[in-house]
């Protein structure tokens, strides 16, 4: 079947093309002009590339990256997001991994790829696709060619590529956006990366299909995003939990908020009395998802705002299975704790150009997530952990979110990672990093953790830093915090 997602934009730039598409400080960009730059950056891409070769965009939020993207996806190549903050280390395995024939790379990234062999086009200096005529057509693709090859944060091993297909993404959109009722007149933070799998999927390619508008902001700034939920009356909002955290504790500054409808979160688990803060503070209901980089975004999500579960990441989309296993495979009763396995339209391709690595990841059509979660009655489902942050004290398991929470509740703490510390007696020991907001005793950290969980659950050390280590995205680097002990 033939089919190219960049029908999204072209099908909302003919029902309405003097709608705005994109506002980005002060430019507003309609959808006529949007779809009509990305008829010339096709153009211009094809004089580097060739269907189905892989193009790199290593841009911040900004509208030069829309352009390209969907330009990138009408002339039939393969988008390759990047970090922009990445160093020329890491932007060279990408680029030599994706075999990528060109970057896209602004004054902010293109001295890290300068040296990578492929041609830096950058949209900071005039002309840099040249002068070409607009492509008049959008390439005939197939439904599961490629679009876009997104790579893993890396925190659990060096990135590997997830390809997504087109029919896929265009499915994860349509029916993201109906389960979170997005709608055209809908206008939308989008402050989560655009080279990062939620940010794209979940936030530029829901609203594109719908007809909304996207508001851009570069970068995560309080201040920066408070004003343009003020300023363009912004109804949607999607973030990461220390997006939200931080949201929480701002002074709104009698900035007028009242558009906001719904928030959607992802990419880890929310703290309780977060969630209940924001919702309280602003007015709204934050849905929770699930997804992974290789699920294309969203692969399960609380189903409404009158049909929710608070710290359920809540049911799969339509056409998504999603099961809960032993070890062994087998499935494991409702309520007790197993790898969630999931299935369906959502499944990524593969790793590019790694069959091993894609071996070991789908078996039997089942991708295999790497972290833990349970069912519970009603088939609403709950992530614990992932394996990998699994701590075993004792022979006792231990899962840090649980800890982790307990930690939110204290006054005094900002934020909270818990991780295991090799231990010669007991194999692992509980410690407990946080960044704090007032100063505490850790020693009272300590003892309120006794107050609410059993006791070889509870951290025997807790060190405070200034600020913990995140992701571009602002998941903490749970890895990184385990170097350092």
């Amino acid at each position: 079947m033939s089919f190219n997602l960049s029908v999204i934009l072209r099908e909302s730039a003919r029902r309405d093309p003097a709608k705005t598409a994109v506002i980005l400080g002060d430019r507003r960009v309609s959808y006529a002009d949007l779809d009509a730059a990305a008829d010339r950056a096709a153009a211009g891409l094809l004089r580097h590339a060739s269907p189905g070769d892989r193009v790199a965009l290593m841009l911040p939020n900004r509208v030069e990256f829309l352009e390209c993207y969907f330009g990138i996806l009408k002339a039939g190549l393969v988008a390759v997001p990047m970090n922009p903050l990445l160093k020329a280390a890491e932007a060279a395995h990408i680029l030599a991994d994706s075999g990528a024939r060109a970057v896209v790379a602004g004054d902010l990234s293109a001295a890290a790829v300068e040296g990578a062999g492929v041609p830096v086009l950058n949209p900071d200096r005039p002309d840099y696709l040249g002068a070409p005529a607009p492509l008049p057509w959008a390439a005939s693709t197939n439904a599961d060619d490629t679009a876009v090859i997104i790579y893993t944060s890396g925190t659990t091993g060096r990135p590997k590529g997830a390809e997504l297909s087109h029919f896929q993404l265009y499915l994860n959109c349509s029916l993201s956006g109906d389960r979170f009722d997005t709608r055209p007149d809908d206008v939308s933070l989008a402050v989560l990366p655009f080279f990062h799998v939620y940010g794209l999927s979940s936030v530029v390619n829901v609203a594109i299909r719908l007809g909304g508008t996207l508001v851009a902001v570069p970068r995560f700034d309080v201040e920066l995003v408070l004003d343009a939920l003020h300023d363009h009356r912004v109804s949607v909002l999607a973030g990461v939990p220390t997006m939200y955290h931080a949201l929480l504790h701002a002074d709104t500054g009698g900035r007028d908020l009242s558009a906001l409808r719904i928030g959607s979160c992802g990419g880890a688990s929310m703290p309780e009395a977060v969630l209940k803060g924001v919702e309280e503070k602003f007015g709204i209901t934050v849905l929770e998802g699930y997804g992974l980089s290789e699920t294309g975004s969203t692969a399960t999500m609380n189903p409404s705002v009158d049909d929710r579960r608070i710290r359920s990441i809540g049911r799969p989309i339509w056409g998504v299975d999603v099961r809960v296993a032993a070890p062994d495979g087998g499935e494991v009763p409702v309520g007790e704790v197993g790898e969630l396995l999931v299935r369906g339209h959502v499944v990524m391709k593969g790793y590019h150009a790694d069959p091993a690595a894609t071996a070991a990841a789908i078996q039997d059509g089942w991708l295999h997530t790497g972290d833990l979660g349970h069912r519970d009655a009603d088939g609403f489902l709950y992530v614990v952990d992932r394996i990998k942050d699994l701590i075993i004290r004792g022979g006792f398991n231990v899962y840090p979110r649980e800890v982790e929470e307990v930690l939110y509740g204290h006054p005094a703490v900002a934020e909270a990672a818990v991780v295991g510390r090799p231990d010669e007696r007991l194999g692992e020991e509980i410690v407990a990093v946080v960044a704090l907001r007032a100063d505490v005793d850790p020693a009272e950290l300590i003892a309120y953790c006794r107050e609410h969980l059993a006791d070889y659950k509870c951290p025997r050390e807790v060190r405070v830093l200034d600020v913990l280590p995140k992701s571009a995205t602002g998941k903490l680097l749970k890895r990184e915090l385990r170097d350092r002990l």
